[in-house]
């Protein structure tokens, strides 16, 4: 282990285009659990008659939405995390004058509250909400802070995340910005992912550069080929590169 981080320490320290291309497993340190592991959000057996898969679709929150939101409100909204030592870390590279892009599938906007500039969140935040009738823009604060549904104070229209729910399409802006993004960069980092949730986890196929690197604690569909593969926790990885 000590030679790998050594080697990614130097690769880190070489390259000047770096995209991170990360998943769950960076959040699990500020507190926000997984969905897909043996004790993640979809193996955990709650008090509902739906999957979790079926309750954050679109026509469930059409059809649902009072269940959706009590759903939505108890499981998928951390508003006292904060961004972690790998949040920072990436930030920091920015800082030193490296071009760093994160391509993330998480939908807590922590690479973004740790200062990170290019930031591709391609399944949304639970940061930004607007009313589905007139696209007036809530935070998460009003969310929780409303009982039930959150309806629009102005037109009196249903508020919905803007997360992208089971059944909808990715926003074509943002793909298209990860993918420029993954393309342009020579080293791509990709952290606390399983690389099974699709169509995102073939973004990185895209990628033409000189360096893979894998950090997640389980092994992936995509080991074999990365430069480097360490099977840990990222904060930890991170403590090593810096100390």
């Amino acid at each position: 282990m000590d030679e790998k981080i050594r080697e990614l320490k130097e690769i880190i320290e070489k390259a000047q285009k770096i995209c991170v291309f990360s998943g769950a497993g960076i959040s699990c340190p500020s507190g926000i659990p997984d969905f897909r592991s043996a004790d993640g959000l979809y193996n955990t057996k709650g008090d509902y008659a739906y999957s979790p898969e079926e309750i954050i679709s679109h026509s469930f929150f059409v059809k649902k939405p009072e269940l959706f939101y009590e759903f939505y409100k108890s499981k998928m909204i951390y508003e006292d995390a904060e961004p972690n030592k790998a949040h920072r870390f990436f930030r920091k590279l920015e800082e030193q004058g490296k071009t760093v892009f994160v391509v993330t599938q998480n939908i807590d906007s922590l690479h973004t509250m740790a200062g990170s500039k290019r930031v591709f969140e391609i399944h949304g935040s639970v940061k930004r909400n607007y009313c589905t009738r007139c696209n007036e823009f809530y935070d998460e604060h009003y969310i929780l802070s409303c009982e039930g549904v959150p309806y629009c104070e102005k037109c009196g229209g249903i508020v919905k995340p803007d997360v992208v729910l089971y059944e909808e399409e990715l926003d074509g802006k943002v793909v298209q910005g990860a993918v420029n993004a993954i393309k342009n960069s020579e080293l791509l980092i990709i952290i606390g992912t399983s690389l099974a949730v699709y169509p995102a986890a073939s973004f990185v196929n895209i990628f033409s550069g000189e360096k893979v690197v894998l950090i997640n604690k389980s092994a992936t569909p995509k080991d074999a080929e990365a430069d480097i593969v360490i099977y840990d926790d990222i904060v930890n990885v991170v403590e090593k590169i810096t100390n």
